[in-house]
């Protein structure tokens, strides 16, 4: 039997309670499903450090032992190819989240063919949460303690 191997790929700067529940929500479709922190070119500058939220991410799925954290430099196809992975899970909030995903779903299908994307619908109380306003509230002093499943250090 083929185990069902999934790469949830993203920056996760930082890891949300929205990220949460695609993670655990995943776990009802895949065996395994792999956090993987990407470096992202476009993003040069990481607001959290990369190896606390590996930290804080691994802390979150502790008692998830088909759930694991890295932290990755390369094509997320060829990440996948590596890890014998045949899906990417990714959460959409809203129609700009779909038309992003998207294009980056036809791309990573065309560098591996073998791999599928899978998309699930962000859940209603998490669909106003994104990374980047958690980073602004957090910078001007903020609480940003009831969107994150762990707590800042």
């Amino acid at each position: 039997m083929n185990r069902r191997v999934a790469i949830f790929p993203g920056s996760f700067d930082p890891f949300t309670k929205g990220h949460e529940d695609i993670v655990l929500r995943g776990l009802e479709l895949f065996d395994e499903i792999i956090v993987a922190i990407g470096h992202n070119v476009q993003k040069n500058v990481r607001y959290f450090e990369i190896e606390k939220m590996v930290g804080y991410i691994e802390k979150t799925f502790v008692d998830q032992p088909n759930v694991s954290v890295m932290v990755y430099n390369e094509l997320t196809a060829d990440l996948a190819k590596k890890h014998k992975a045949n899906f990417l899970l990714r959460g959409l909030r809203n129609t700009t989240d779909f038309e992003y995903e998207n294009s980056i779903a036809q791309v990573n299908r065309y560098l591996n063919a073998e791999l599928e994307s899978v998309f699930l619908i962000t859940s209603p109380q998490f669909a106003a949460i994104s990374s980047s306003i958690i980073r602004e509230v957090h910078r001007y002093n903020g609480n940003i303690g009831d969107f994150l499943p762990y707590q800042i250090d």
